[in-house]
């Protein structure tokens, strides 16, 4: 009876032993589906049908090759919004208001120094001029002749009754050319300055969003590592207890109640960093973001080409060699006030009854100067004047 029962036992260990082989390897099995119905916040053991795997893109293709990119790992939403950190910047440099500000103000610098440009050409003026006087414009002499009894009135008009006159005129200057040349220096340096300032919120911008970009990244793929560790957990407290009723030890449960304060932590930071990253790009607070990594791109610059190119896009520097040379300018420009304006005056005029002693019509051409005598002393302080900007460290 003792050798049956021993037997008996033995197949009752055995039984148990295959029971539960079977049931480790089932759980190995389901590990997958487990961890889908987990992330979508089903419940544990549920069934979750394996998902349809979507056609096959660039995009799709592209998330193949980044290593540990499970874009459903990171948002349970179906529709994720790919975007690249070129597209991320231009995005947001034009919701900055602050460029569009910047390009006004570049904008009107240009059309100011376009303003000075214009004077290199010859000015074009017509008149027209049709009047009517209720007197005689002229002088009247009356002449008697007492033989005869006879008084005869002579008119000598200076002006028309009824006058009209019709002119265009040119004029050229000449010396003027020089005050013209120095202002549109100092026109053009105004403009290199608002280029230069327009630079700094756009460079702002870019910054901001290229780091938000690469925070947003990096909390993707912590979370991803997060999700995996989670998922590794609970595997392996399944595979030790070998079923749901039995109850995990200390140790396990500690160890399930980090990996999950970890994995919230990195989704909080996901979504905070996601939504940041979206208003600066101005979609919406919570739309799901898929990030694609930037191809690495090697240069090699030496120290002083990198020195060179830091001086050559500061905007302050730019600022200062622009003030320099305004400053230069206006001295010159202050300078040429002591040379005479000269220049070159012709046109055409038609005029019916308006001078009566001249022809009816009739053309003209010569040279005009103007100088100023005295000033009261203008020009010789606007001249050390411009000295002492000149003087003035950058």
């Amino acid at each position: 009876m003792r050798i049956i029962k021993a037997r008996g036992d033995n197949r009752v260990h055995e039984a148990r032993g295959l029971l539960r082989m079977i049931l480790g390897l089932a759980f190995c099995l389901m590990a997958p589906q487990l961890a889908l119905a987990q992330d979508s916040g089903a419940s544990l053991f549920e069934f979750v049908p394996k998902p349809v795997k979507p056609p096959t893109t660039v995009a799709s293709r592209q998330r193949a090759e980044l290593p540990n990119v499970n874009p459903r790992a990171i948002s349970s939403v179906g529709v994720v919004r790919t975007i690249t950190l070129e597209e991320a910047q231009q995005a947001a440099s034009g919701q900055n208001p602050m460029v569009r500000l910047g390009q006004l103000q570049v904008e009107v610098a240009k059309q100011n120094r376009q303003v000075f440009e214009a004077s290199y050409y010859p000015q074009i003026s017509s008149t027209f001029l049709n009047m009517h006087f209720n007197k005689f414009m002229g002088e009247e002499i009356q002449l008697r002749r007492p033989l005869q009894g006879v008084t005869n009135t002579l008119g000598f008009p200076l002006l028309g009754k009824d006058s009209t006159l019709a002119a265009f005129t040119l004029v050229q200057p000449l010396t003027p050319l020089l005050k013209v040349q120095q202002a549109v220096k100092i026109a053009r340096a105004d403009k290199n300055i608002a280029k230069a300032k327009v630079g700094i919120p756009i460079s702002a911008s870019l910054r901001n969003v290229e780091k938000n970009y690469f925070d947003l990244l990096i909390a993707q793929r912590e979370l991803i590592a997060a999700q995996v560790k989670s998922q590794r957990v609970q595997d392996k407290s399944l595979l030790a207890s070998n079923g749901p009723s039995i109850p995990l030890s200390s140790e396990q449960q500690a160890e399930m109640i980090s990996t999950e304060k970890l994995l919230l932590v990195a989704r909080s930071k996901v979504r905070e960093l996601a939504a940041s990253l979206n208003e600066m790009i101005g979609l919406p607070e919570d739309t799901e973001l898929e990030l694609i990594p930037p191809a690495t791109d090697f240069k090699t610059v030496s120290l002083p080409e990198a020195t060179q190119k830091a001086l050559e896009s500061n905007p302050e520097v730019i600022e200062a060699e622009q003030t320099a040379i305004k400053a230069r300018a206006g001295r010159r420009l202050a300078k040429l006030d002591y040379v005479p304006d000269v220049a070159v005056v012709g046109g055409y005029a038609y005029q019916a009854n308006t001078l009566p002693l001249l022809p009816r019509d009739f053309s003209f051409i010569g040279v005009m100067a103007t100088f100023s005598i005295f000033d009261g002393g203008k020009r010789e302080h606007t001249v050390k004047q411009r000295n002492a900007q000149v003087e003035i460290p950058s």
